[in-house]
């Protein structure tokens, strides 16, 4: 093992993270050197990650590529039936590794194509946006959206490992990197006021600090993860956030100005930080302070209020919900989160309506 590599274990597998992990995944490699290897994906990885990693694993110099593109509509399951055919035609078989390199949408994607295909083939993630190192890269969440509904299909199952090369992060530009720091927002929020002092810093800014950044989000998550894997009880603490925020999400992708997975959580963030407020007394102050925080980083624009109802019946539709009411993760103070608390319809339009008053 080299200094520069810290490793996370997991209910079922282990995070490597550091600018020497390559070394540990070649060594992995090399149980799987007489077996046909897969490389999934986009055009972006493809250019800038791909050169990279075959420089330095001489064993995937032989990996069949498959290539999709990028973006969260390509999440679906005709894209997967595609790979999966693609794979049957190339001759995988039981004993074959699917190595997943990309964002959330190709290590989402990817474990569940490994997961299923023969009833499941090995697989490893090495995420390359910040977004999927701190968040896509614990956990063991897999799926496809459906009809574009977040996630709606998939399963619970882990790499054999995650590879998390802090170096690949120069290779995003910088409205990706905003995107993933959105997520660090929320795991300070639920689980860290000092990591949040930090993070509200500008702690990003710094390139000397990005390994320290994903180390306590990876920290965090694995934390929670370890003691709730199927999503019972403490896991849904990291949905803060996401009940209104996918909804966002899901409504911009069908506009020409899609957002960001994490530009749509700080919008979710703010609209269920005046939940919190209303529901469990969040402070009037941090409150504030949220805002002020999410301002600084991120440019919001206003939400048209004759689509209140399209984004009532996306949260109708999330998956987290239990009979008729809305699930929401709250905030009892910064960096201490509250999960299985519910909200009516007038509740949800009266934040939505408050984040477009702060704007």
């Amino acid at each position: 093992m080299t200094k520069d590599l810290k490793i996370f274990k997991t209910n079922n597998s282990e995070v490597y993270v550091g600018n020497d992990v390559m070394l540990v995944l070649n060594e992995m490699l090399g149980r799987y050197a007489n077996q046909k290897i897969f490389l999934l994906v986009d055009e972006n990885t493809l250019l800038h990650c791909v050169p990279a990693l075959i420089t330095k694993i001489k064993v995937l110099e032989d990996a069949e590529i498959i290539e999709i593109e990028s973006g969260e509509e390509n999440k679906t399951i005709d894209i997967c039936y595609q790979i999966w055919k693609t794979m049957a035609d190339y001759e995988a078989d039981r004993n074959s590794l699917l190595i997943n390199l990309g964002g959330g949408v190709i290590t989402d994607m990817g474990g569940f194509i490994a997961s299923t295909f023969k009833r499941g083939i090995d697989f490893v993630n090495i995420p390359t946006t910040l977004l999927s190192q701190i968040d896509a890269s614990v956990g063991g969440k897999t799926g496809v959206d459906l009809d574009g509904l977040k996630n709606m299909i998939g399963v619970f199952n882990e790499p054999i490992g995650v590879f998390v090369c802090p170096d690949f992060l120069k290779t995003l530009d910088k409205r990706q990197m905003m995107s993933g720091y959105a997520e660090a927002l929320k795991h300070a929020l639920i689980a860290d006021a000092d990591y949040w002092n930090d993070l509200k810093n500008g702690m990003l800014s710094d390139g000397n600090y990005w390994s320290d950044l994903i180390c306590r989000s990876i920290e965090i998550k694995n934390q929670i993860v370890t003691q709730d894997p199927k999503e019972k009880k403490e896991r849904k603490l990291l949905n803060f956030g996401h009940t209104i925020g996918h909804a966002v999400e899901t409504c911009s992708l069908k506009t020409d100005a899609p957002l960001l997975h994490g530009e749509a959580i700080a919008v979710g963030m703010i609209t269920e930080s005046f939940l919190s407020n209303q529901i469990l007394n969040l402070p009037e102050i941090e409150l504030k302070e949220i805002v002020k925080t999410l301002k600084c980083f991120y440019k919001f624009n206003k939400l048209e209020s004759d689509k209140f109802h399209q984004l009532l019946e996306l949260m109708k539709n999330d998956k987290k919900n239990s009979r008729d009411e809305i699930n929401f993760t709250l905030l009892q103070k910064i960096g201490e989160g509250s999960v299985n608390h519910s909200a009516d319809f007038t509740q949800i339009i009266d934040a939505l309506n408050y984040y477009n008053s702060i704007l």
